[in-house]
């Protein structure tokens, strides 16, 4: 697994914004929209597309894309869906993409051209709608973990060993069974104090406490959670703040 973007909404830095972590030279405190590669012997997929899915194809130098999984519908995970079209061109096929009813219909609306037009230079695209019963990508058993952020229904992942949870700030306790024995959690922290639809750092590691992963990955993560190296010197051993470029074997 590669983290392609560990950022919010807003990214890393912000816009006008002059705090310590939007200035900072740290390369891992320059963080793009939420996004991860996970590259298997028959599959390369990539969750979640955001506004900075150009650039994070070119800078990850990917040249063979075979799926892209929603964890939902927002913004900032869908926007840059138009650019499967290099991918498009050079693999001679639709792009597969793999999303519950809401991410669907939110790709038809904000896409509605893809849908209703036979122009050539359009994105192709091979709509699979899921829900929560696993399912598999190429050799890639996927199993859906049912998750709200706030009152919106949000997919995480469990791929083999690999959990993989953004855009949550609550995970039902029967989602937890899907969970168990995970060997790498991914989970979305977005800053220190109290959020409406994030966890926050506490919440967080209370959640990685329960799981007991070998080891958690932390991403969407906000300017306001501090510069990467403070807030990694208090971290668990077995915890870190996920960065843009971090590979991860599982």
């Amino acid at each position: 697994m590669t983290f392609l973007g560990t950022g919010t909404s807003q990214g890393v830095p912000v816009i006008t914004c002059h705090c310590p972590v939007c200035k900072s030279n740290d390369s891992k405190d320059k963080r793009l929209r939420t996004s991860a590669l996970i590259e298997s012997d028959k599959c390369n997929l990539v969750i979640d597309s955001g506004p900075d899915f150009r650039y994070q194809m070119l800078r990850a130098d990917l040249q063979r894309l075979d799926a892209i999984l929603f964890t939902h519908q927002h913004r900032d995970h869908i926007a840059g869906l138009d650019d499967v079209r290099s991918f498009n061109f050079k693999q001679k096929r639709a792009m597969p993409v793999y999303g519950n009813e809401f991410v669907i219909d939110q790709i038809k609306r904000e896409f509605h051209y893809v849908f209703e037009s036979d122009y050539p230079g359009i994105p192709q695209l091979e709509i699979h709608q899921i829900n929560s019963e696993p399912f598999l990508i190429e050799d890639l058993n996927i199993i859906p973990v049912e998750v709200l952020h706030h009152k919106l229904p949000v997919l995480g992942f469990r791929i083999h060993d690999l959990t993989y949870i953004t855009d949550a700030n609550t995970i039902p306790e029967k989602e937890y069974e899907k969970i168990k024995d995970t060997r790498i959690l991914v989970l979305n922290a977005l800053q220190k104090d109290d959020h409406i639809s994030h966890f926050t750092l506490d919440d967080a590691l209370e959640v990685i406490k329960k799981v007991k992963p070998e080891k958690a990955y932390l991403t969407h993560i906000s300017h306001n959670m501090g510069l990467h190296e403070e807030v990694s010197e208090d971290l668990p051993s077995e915890v870190f703040l996920a960065y843009d470029g971090l590979s991860v074997n599982i």
